[in-house]
């Protein structure tokens, strides 16, 4: 039997850190390969399971190892409560664009246009794993796969595709782009296949995206307001989809 401690400091460099239950949960629960978990408090991750996600306790019980407290808080930056970790195998980017290119493509992909805050770019993700968007993706330096990304997007990272491209390589479809200098949302329908971009918390969208969008729309705002979040203006945005006819996947 290979000795986890072993495989962990093997596979660290390669592989995705999923820190927490909630994230190993989500990634097990969308497929991800995990080669690698484990726990400071078998019983407790068990009891999660057996609360929160029994449609995977089976999973985990095989997949959770448990070593002492320091050996757990010596394998992951900052320890989680739940004190869980895991190493994930990361989809293949041939995979992630064939989901991001797909013709029949039935629901938005969310662009993030050079994005800055970690937790943002992770908020968002989780935000379209729940709303079932085809995926999400980054441009500029942010890597939308930094361990504090995939920590708060809660492992939902393995529910959608997310990438990071240039502009140039943006998927196919309808091109909407944030701004409050655009068309009112409220009186719009967003298809199915439109590509949603969203500007960087600090300066909104880059030049080159805007002369790419074929549609400048805004949220709702008062006067004097200056902005809202990042993942707040994502959030509305995929609600007004799906309350206009975009589906949800059950």
């Amino acid at each position: 039997m290979t000795d986890p401690l072993d495989a962990w400091r093997r596979l660290a460099g390669t592989c995705v850190l999923l820190d927490g239950f909630h994230a190993l949960k989500h990634a097990v629960r969308f497929g991800a390969e995990v080669p690698v978990a484990v726990t400071a408090d078998r019983r407790a991750a068990l009891a999660l399971a057996d609360e929160l996600a029994p449609d995977v306790r089976g999973t985990l019980d095989a997949l959770l190892t448990e070593v002492p407290h320091e050996t757990y808080a010596s394998l992951v930056p900052r320890p989680h409560p739940t004190a869980v970790a895991a190493l994930a195998v990361r989809p293949s980017r041939q995979a992630s664009l064939r989901a991001l290119t797909d013709a029949a493509r039935r629901a938005p992909v969310v662009v993030l246009d050079q994005p800055r805050n970690l937790g943002n770019a992770g908020a968002v993700i989780r935000l379209a794993a729940g709303f079932g968007v085809a995926g999400v993706v980054t441009t500029g330096t942010l890597d939308p796969w930094h361990p504090t990304v995939v920590r708060g997007g809660a492992g939902l990272h393995f529910a959608t595709a997310v990438e990071r491209l240039t502009v140039d390589e943006l998927p196919c479809g309808p091109l909407f782009a944030l701004d409050p200098e655009g068309e009112d949302i409220r009186g719009l329908k967003l298809p199915d296949d439109a590509v949603l971009a969203f500007g960087s918390e600090r300066s909104g969208l880059s030049a080159e995206l805007r002369a790419r969008a074929g549609h400048l729309v805004a949220l709702p705002m008062r006067p004097q307001v200056s902005s809202y979040n990042l993942a707040t203006s994502v959030a509305m945005t995929l609600y007004h989809w799906s309350a206009t006819g975009g589906a949800v996947p059950s």
